[in-house]
């Protein structure tokens, strides 16, 4: 073999080695900056914070280092093979065939199928320890109805309507405190998904589904639609504040009290009354009782709007009312067009809904 020929042979064998080192050692270094990541709103599935994640995540690595440890043989034999049995100058038309192997033959099914049983009964028990667990006395029922595009979470117990951002408490483990959760959707598919506290479960019309979170430290936890439900799936995000026992009992007890009323604002209210804002929105102790979009009673104790695409602050609540698609194209909130008096007093309303 001459020299060209011979570094041909190495080059095709260099440069997928090189490039599978290269993917390994960029997703191991992505992986650690996320570990290394210190905010709990970082999404970050190799850290998790609940039972249900927690056994996905044991489940992913048991995987992770059975196909790994494949991979390493299997290669390895490959490189081996390449290099041991390259075709020389004096080799023939075809190397020699050799036929038959009944213990190669054995292992190459017998293994193979014993590693698929191990990967199998693995995933049977966490599916059954995730799917089939009872609900506890004690524990928190909420309703999520998958909107396009946003969330609208439903306390049937506590009589409690909130959106896009999900109150829960604690699940201390001298205290369990679990949180179960109904998934509907009113309209198309979705996808409830947050990776630090469950893996995905869909919300399809016509079916309910269930699944359940324990987070173990308070925090702010964040997720979103996982499944393609129409142009602004991508900003249909949500949240999951895991507050500590008193922490929820008092924001329980807040969300229990009606509208705040301010004569200083009655303009507001006049306009949000008697313009197309009620036949979607609902606003307790007044005459709007809409179901299409998020119940806005206590809209300024969210940290945002529009489903997490913009911070609720005055300026893009005004921008959120007057022109929906500079946030959220394509997303189903009309724009109201108001004049810039009208924009002003109902904005003012808005931020007294706390």
């Amino acid at each position: 073999m001459s020299y060209r020929e011979h570094e041909n042979e190495w080059g095709r064998v260099v440069r997928p080695v090189a490039g599978v080192l290269l993917l390994l050692a960029a997703a191991h270094f992505a992986g650690g900056r996320c570990s290394a990541a210190s905010s709990p709103a970082i999404p970050n599935i190799f850290k998790p914070e609940s039972t249900p994640a927690d056994s996905i995540y044991g489940l992913s690595l048991l995987v992770l280092a059975v196909t790994g440890f494949i991979f390493v043989i299997v290669f390895g034999l490959i490189a081996y093979a390449i290099t041991k049995f390259r075709r020389r100058s004096n080799d023939g038309p075809e190397p020699p065939q050799v036929y038959g192997s009944n213990q190669i033959e054995l292992a190459w099914t017998v293994i193979p199928v014993l590693i698929v049983l191990v990967l199998f009964m693995a995933t049977a028990r966490v599916i059954h320890a995730i799917e089939d667990a009872r609900m506890p006395k004690g524990a928190i029922e909420v309703t999520v109805i998958g909107h396009q595009f946003w969330w609208e979470f439903r306390y049937p117990t506590l009589g409690i309507v909130a959106a896009n951002e999900l109150h829960v408490p604690v699940s201390d483990p001298s205290h369990p405190t679990p949180t179960f959760l109904t998934l509907l959707s009113a309209d198309t598919d979705h996808s409830f998904w947050v990776p630090r506290l469950a893996g995905k479960t869909d919300l399809i019309p016509n079916r309910v589904n269930k699944m359940w979170i324990d987070p173990h430290d308070v925090g702010v936890y964040v997720g979103q639609c996982a499944q393609y439900c129409g142009m602004q799936h991508a900003k249909m995000l949500l949240r999951v504040y895991v507050d500590s026992p008193e922490q929820f009992e008092q924001w329980v007890q807040e969300e229990m009290k009606p509208a705040r009323t301010n004569d200083a604002v009655n303009e507001g209210r006049r306009i949000f009354e008697t313009t197309a804002c009620i036949n979607c929105h609902s606003v307790s102790g007044t005459v709007a009782a809409g179901r299409f979009g998020p119940d806005l009673t206590h809209l300024m104790s969210r940290d945002t709007i529009a489903s997490g695409a913009a911070t609720n602050t005055p300026e893009n609540m005004k921008t959120w009312i007057q022109d929906p698609d500079a946030i959220k194209p394509g997303s189903l909130m009309s724009a109201m067009k108001l004049s810039d008096h009208d924009l002003d007093a109902l904005t003012a309303y808005l931020e007294t809904l706390r």
